[in-house]
């Protein structure tokens, strides 16, 4: 590929190959393409052994990107009642939540699928993987801005056919949306990586730790074979650590949050001590186990690292450390995210729903449950499913920097219509 710093119509990256096939055509969508509408599937109507693939509006939000080979849903309706796609069509939808989620195309490479209500249906010459990168892409925030509605926004054929549009050659097409696509092959391969990490973790708890009526688990280190899993009160394994701040009005703090379903630790924006006022806060400790108590029935536990140290949290983050060399806090996280953890939890937090479930803390330094007697063996579990979850994180980091390696490479694979000349 070469850049490009001329003023005509081309894109900043263009293949070699196109480098003298000179400028893009530029018009409107409507000159070049038949908008349609699909007809109405009901959630009701799909049924997993249906005779006819579909696509309802939702499942774009959902389950596909910009290229549909392989469709989810299956449904009995009548297909002569149902509008059926050609090889190519580009969906977009009618309504959504928002206008800037509405902006978002998905091409069928398929025949015969039934086209749900809801869904604009863009048929042209033009290819139609090409046009469903090009108005995920530049044209994104343009379809957005033309959307309509609050509460509930649309998108009318009207309007998209006013959308401008601007295509190179069938072959300049093509060679775009294949660099595209297999950029989203290697994206859905790493993510399938990402998946079996998961479900690889999730089957190694369920065995290190013992199953529902057991009292070992399946799964042991072989040093620890003969070492026994004792039922004890966290309070003799755990001490709660209490150092509150002394707040200067005149200096900054940053305090910490812990997302639900173990999803880890995060920082808030600094804040003055005179912002906080009369807010109990306290210090922050490394390597100590911290319970959000108003989401703890949602899972939100984790431990505290270096990156924490010199951080403030409110009374609403109990931080707890070992009592007496007793234990090891990384083992007790992964515990609570265990079914039974996550049941203990919710004992300990009674009330209804949301946030009236508050964990009491005298509730939940009195839960007893099994834990191995030798600290040892904890902090094997513990290095176990940490290391599992250091792969996890760097294969979401990864998938993250080939996602953001995508939209970069699709704002130069295509022109920007109201772009200044380079």
């Amino acid at each position: 590929m070469s850049g490009n710093v001329n003023s005509l119509l081309v894109p900043r990256l263009r293949f070699p190959e196109f480098g003298d096939a000179g400028e893009w055509r530029q018009t409107e969508l409507g000159n070049e393409a038949t908008i349609l509408k699909g007809k109405g599937i009901a959630k009701s109507d799909i049924v997993p052994d249906g005779v006819l693939p579909c696509i309802r509006y939702g499942e774009l939000y959902t389950h596909y990107n910009e290229i549909i080979n392989l469709v989810i849903s299956r449904t009995n309706l009548p297909a002569n009642n149902l509008f059926l796609s050609i090889f190519g069509d580009v969906i977009i939808p009618s309504s959504g939540e928002t206008k800037l989620d509405i902006a978002k195309a998905s091409c069928v490479l398929l025949n015969g699928v039934a086209l749900g209500g809801d869904l604009n249906v863009i048929r042209s010459a033009i290819n139609g993987s090409f046009l469903s990168y090009y108005l995920n892409g530049p044209q994104k925030y343009n379809i957005a801005e033309v959307a309509q509605g609050d509460t509930v926004v649309h998108l009318y054929s009207s309007q998209l056919k006013k959308l401008s549009l601007a295509y190179p050659t069938s072959s300049e097409q093509k060679k775009i949306a294949d660099c595209l696509s297999s950029l989203d092959e290697r994206i859905a391969a790493e993510a399938n990586k990402l998946d079996t990490l998961k479900v690889h973790k999730n089957g190694l708890m369920q065995q290190l730790f013992p199953a529902e009526g057991q009292t070992i688990p399946r799964l042991r280190f072989p040093e620890f074979r003969l070492t026994l899993w004792p039922k004890r009160r966290l309070s003799t394994l755990l001490l709660k650590l209490v150092r509150p701040v002394s707040v200067d009005p005149n200096r900054m703090y940053q305090e910490i949050g812990i997302r639900s379903h173990g999803r880890g630790v995060f920082h808030k924006e600094p804040v003055s001590g005179i912002t906080l006022g009369d807010k109990r806060v306290f210090w922050v400790e490394e390597d100590a186990l911290v319970v959000n108590i108003v989401f703890a029935w949602e899972q939100a536990v984790s431990v505290t690292s270096a990156k924490e140290k010199g951080l403030i949290a409110s009374h609403r983050f109990p931080m707890y450390k070992p009592y007496d060399n007793r234990a090891d806090v990384k083992f007790f996280k992964y515990f609570f995210l265990t079914k039974k953890g996550k049941e203990l939890l919710g004992i300990a937090s009674p009330g209804g729903a949301g946030r009236n479930k508050t964990l009491g803390q005298s509730e939940f330094a009195k839960l007893e449950f099994l834990s191995p007697e030798n600290v040892a063996e904890q902090t094997a579990i513990a290095n176990a499913l940490s290391s599992l979850d250091d792969l996890i994180t760097a294969q979401t980091h990864k998938i993250d920097l080939l996602k953001r390696h995508k939209q970069g490479l699709m704002q130069q694979l295509f022109p920007v219509l109201d772009e200044d000349p380079a």
